[in-house]
């Protein structure tokens, strides 16, 4: 049999892996030849934003794991644990045409042969905005990230700002579980209007999915307001945009620190501000944000 690692990662062939043993036994051979191990864990309905994550691992190592598991633990609606699109022969074929070496798509049994009791505490990362709202969601993002970090032991894991405050909450996990893994985040990518996306996205119908526009359209418009208004107005302005418009719930807006992900009540409290938001467009449950600041 050929050597996995005197073949370069131009001519890899895809495999397809249900159980850590045997992702083990492979990622063994590629760490044998000294090969680098980027990882990018996702829930699968892949789109063109976790493909420019996938091809930033390519290009940044020399094999690319790519994980495809919705994970139960991490939701906190048993609805929306059944509705999330799963779409595996799918995401195959955009891996394979991405240069991913490895897909992981284990069974639930697989990853959690027993219950998961551990508790994390992020805190106070984890006790605003989506941690709020979603109670448990958080700890069980951190369950299976773990378990996926200690099945792939990649030296880069690649996860899309689109999911600001989990980015900030796996950079704490790695921080308080000391793993040795570089975690890079990557730019939101949008749809040519705007949209951000997301693969609750196949869920909106098309009336929804016009109606959806209004949050990157308000989120841009915020940047030129804040220019020459209070973060109180611009904060106003963005929750005014979106409860004015039909057919969409705001559940929360947040301007916050980038890095403690906590409110801020002026633009000079902080080098580095977002704003942060989650709502309801009919019954699909949506999130975005925009960067009001940042240092370069």
């Amino acid at each position: 049999m050929k050597n996995r690692f005197f073949e370069s990662k131009q001519t890899l062939k895809m495999e397809v892996i249900g159980t850590i043993a045997e992702l083990k036994r492979v990622l063994d051979d590629y760490r044998a030849g000294g090969k680098s191990i980027g990882f990018v864990p996702t829930m699968g309905a892949l789109h063109a934003g976790h493909a420019s994550l996938v091809e930033r691992s390519v290009k940044e190592n020399d094999v690319t794991v790519v994980s495809v598991f919705v994970n139960p633990t991490q939701f906190n609606d048993k609805n929306d644990l059944k509705n999330y699109p799963r779409t595996l022969d799918a995401d195959c074929a955009l891996l394979e045409r991405v240069g991913a070496a490895v897909v992981f798509a284990p069974s639930v049994e697989e990853m959690y042969p027993t219950e998961d009791t551990r508790e994390f505490s992020f805190a106070p990362l984890d006790t605003v905005m989506e941690g709020a709202c979603r109670p448990g969601h958080f700890n069980g993002v951190a369950q299976i990230v773990s378990k996926l970090f200690y099945a792939v032991e990649p030296h880069r894991a690649y996860f899309g700002e689109k999911d600001f405050q989990q980015l900030a909450i796996i950079r704490e996990m790695v921080r308080q579980l000391a793993f040795d893994i570089e975690i890079v985040g990557c730019p939101i990518v949008r749809e040519e209007d705007g949209l951000a996306m997301s693969s609750r996205n196949t869920l909106l119908s098309e009336d929804e999915r016009e109606r959806a526009l209004t949050i990157s359209s308000t989120l841009f418009a915020s940047v030129d307001f804040a220019t020459v208004n209070s973060l109180a107005a611009t904060k106003a302005f963005v929750e005014d945009m979106i409860d004015d418009t039909e057919g969409l719930e705001l559940e929360y807006y947040r301007i916050v620190d980038g890095n403690t992900l906590q409110e801020i009540e002026e633009w000079s409290d902080s080098d580095y501000v977002v704003g942060c938001i989650a709502l309801f467009c009919g019954n699909v449950r949506l999130i975005d944000n925009i960067k009001y600041k940042e240092v370069k």
